[in-house]
């Protein structure tokens, strides 16, 4: 078996992106003490017992994760009125269903602890996947052994050119993992990564081929998921329309097809192995935090060869 998570608390600080933190862990209160190596007192006081009991606060995709379908929407005229209007997948609108704070200060990590709110998906979060199961087959392909850790745009014929010479199949309903590199170069950063290396290196899906995205569609695959920071470039490459999506890959899984994305997994151990072994199938297993409305959840995948 492989574990396919980074630790949870890399990359390390926030120059991949300014908006996410690393975890922070603090014991719970007993009687206003902090809840750690902590023996009772009074009536229990002649207790052998020594205790330990935490919390943490979680920026839910800072390190190894999946993306919910309401993670990226558009702006999108679903009425056919002329107007677009603020969506999701299936259609689920912003302020209805999809629910956020309109004021900074109920936002941010600030001020959490017994605050009670009623902000989150309650459609689409991420607890809808956790229910339903992540387990199956899935397929590994190995973009690293063939572009290395230079930056590279991988388009439909690039990743049509590497199944080819891999004899690598997607077929319906896999889940499709993406080998470029990044999360090892994370991990051997130590926690201090370089923005240079964290922007510029390793491979990416061009989300701008409209050859690539429509393959994503007629392939069958249930979800992609990279270890890299977003599956795809960020920024996209130029687009021709003057009003379009930064993300056009996540447009087109999250909002358009319902394919979940995951982000900085840690797959060098296991495509390794699998080039070793002349493979690319295993089982995945991989269920997000079943907690519900949230966008997004850490994940500790496992892979069974």
């Amino acid at each position: 078996m492989f574990c396919l998570s980074l630790p949870l608390d890399y990359p390390g600080g926030s120059a991949l992106n300014p908006r996410r933190h690393p975890p922070v862990l603090r014991p719970t209160l007993r009687d206003g003490r902090p809840n750690f190596n902590c023996t009772l007192t009074g009536p229990e006081s002649d207790c052998t017992d020594v205790f330990n009991d935490d919390l943490a606060v979680l920026h839910l995709q800072y390190s190894t994760q999946w993306d919910s379908l309401a993670h990226v929407g558009a702006l999108f005229d679903a009425d056919g009125d002329g107007v677009a209007e603020r969506v999701y997948y299936n259609g689920f609108r912003a302020g209805a269903e999809i629910v956020g704070p309109v004021d900074g200060r109920d936002a941010g990590a600030v001020g959490l602890i017994g605050v009670k709110s009623t902000s989150g998906a309650h459609a689409l979060g991420i607890e809808q996947m956790a229910a339903h199961g992540v387990q199956g087959r899935a397929v590994l392909i190995d973009l690293h052994a063939h572009f290395g850790e230079s930056r590279k745009l991988v388009g439909y014929d690039d990743l049509m050119a590497v199944l080819a010479a891999d004899g690598v199949e997607i077929e319906h309903g896999d889940m499709v993992c993406l080998h470029t590199g990044f999360a090892q170069l994370v991990l051997e950063m130590g926690k201090s990564p370089d923005p240079k290396v964290l922007h510029g290196t390793c491979s990416a899906l061009d989300g701008r081929d409209a050859r690539l995205l429509s393959w994503i569609s007629s392939s069958g695959l249930s979800v992609i998921a990279a270890d890299n920071y977003a599956v795809e470039a960020v920024p996209a490459s130029p687009s021709t329309d003057v009003c379009c999506s930064i993300l056009p890959l996540h447009e087109h899984c999250l909002f358009k097809s319902g394919i979940h994305l995951g982000e900085l997994w840690y797959l060098t151990p296991l495509a390794k192995w699998l080039r070793e072994q002349k493979r690319s199938r295993f089982l995945l297993t991989a269920p997000p935090l079943r907690l519900p409305g949230a966008v997004g959840s850490p994940v500790t995948p496992i892979a069974t060869v």
